[in-house]
């Protein structure tokens, strides 16, 4: 029998679902068994696991279990990202928050951008040529830091070479490209004054330590990424960005996320922005 054919018990499910919740917060509902088994299925397959039970024991307790928990998040999880994406909230960001924050720091001159759960870069990368734009000549006088960040090493992997294949480019103006990436064979590669301004570093937005070593930024993106969080977990993201986020700063999320909880954010006027500011009550309670 083929082990892909392999069920996997509501114990086993219980299990496996507790162990990636415990070491990355994503929550699979009862519901997604399913899902969970059939991106699996193959997994156990390829490692000539007979059953879950085995697997789970190889997860946790074998001397691979550190790189046999970055294959199966990668079998589990679906890395969607693109240069530019959601235009429309990223003009928000360039024509409404970014000058405002230069304006603000414009006597240090220092910018900070933490783009949480970047994948393979294109988003820290795309607010990169953003910054870069805006700036103009000024960009010369300017420190700017954006950090990208997430828990999977082979999107940082991919992220750091900044390398990317031509199905990655979409529908990209020429204008961009030819400012912004370097054409070498089939792929584009970001030019050097862009890559400078991007750094990667695997964090785990689970663990509070990690997610403190990076300091204070004035603007934070972590979007499409707590919808696959369980309440606690939202929770505890929003209270990471509120310590990490510049008292005058701006969080960006999802198109299908919200915060209803207005203790710690409350929502920019712009419609269709998903960026949020610290409440009052919070700036109050920080300060």
């Amino acid at each position: 029998m083929p082990l892909t054919t392999q069920t996997m018990s509501d114990q086993q499910y219980a299990s496996l679902r507790k162990i990636i919740y415990d070491r990355s917060g994503i929550w699979f509902a009862d519901s997604k068994k399913y899902l969970l088994e059939s991106r699996l299925g193959d997994r156990l397959n390829e490692l000539e696991i007979e059953d879950y039970d085995q697997y789970i024991v190889f997860l946790t307790m074998g001397p691979y279990r550190e790189d046999e928990f970055q294959v199966m998040f990668s079998k589990i999880t679906i890395n969607e990202t693109s240069f530019f994406r959601n235009q429309p909230q990223l003009d928000v960001f360039e024509k409404n928050v970014l000058p405002g924050v230069i304006e603000a720091r414009r006597d240090r001159k220092m910018l900070r951008i933490w783009s949480a759960a970047c994948s393979s870069g294109q988003e820290p990368y795309t607010l990169a040529m953003m910054v870069r734009r805006t700036l103009g000549i000024r960009a010369m006088d300017w420190s700017v830091e954006i950090v990208g960040t997430d828990i999977s090493d082979r999107v940082l992997k991919i992220a750091k070479t900044a390398l990317y294949p031509k199905s990655a480019i979409g529908n990209m103006s020429f204008d961009i490209l030819s400012k912004y990436f370097d054409h070498e064979g089939d792929e584009y590669k970001i030019k050097p004054d862009i890559r400078d301004m991007v750094h990667f570093d695997k964090v785990n937005l689970k663990d509070r330590l990690a997610t403190g070593r990076h300091g204070k930024f004035d603007v934070i993106f972590c979007r499409n990424v707590m919808i696959y969080f369980d309440d606690d977990m939202r929770k505890q993201c929003l209270d990471i960005f509120s310590k990490q986020l510049a008292d005058d700063g701006t969080l960006f999320i999802g198109h299908s996320e919200t915060i209803i909880n207005r203790d710690l954010f409350t929502p920019r006027a712009e419609p269709q922005s998903f960026a949020y500011v610290k409440s009052q009550r919070e700036f109050g309670r920080v300060a």
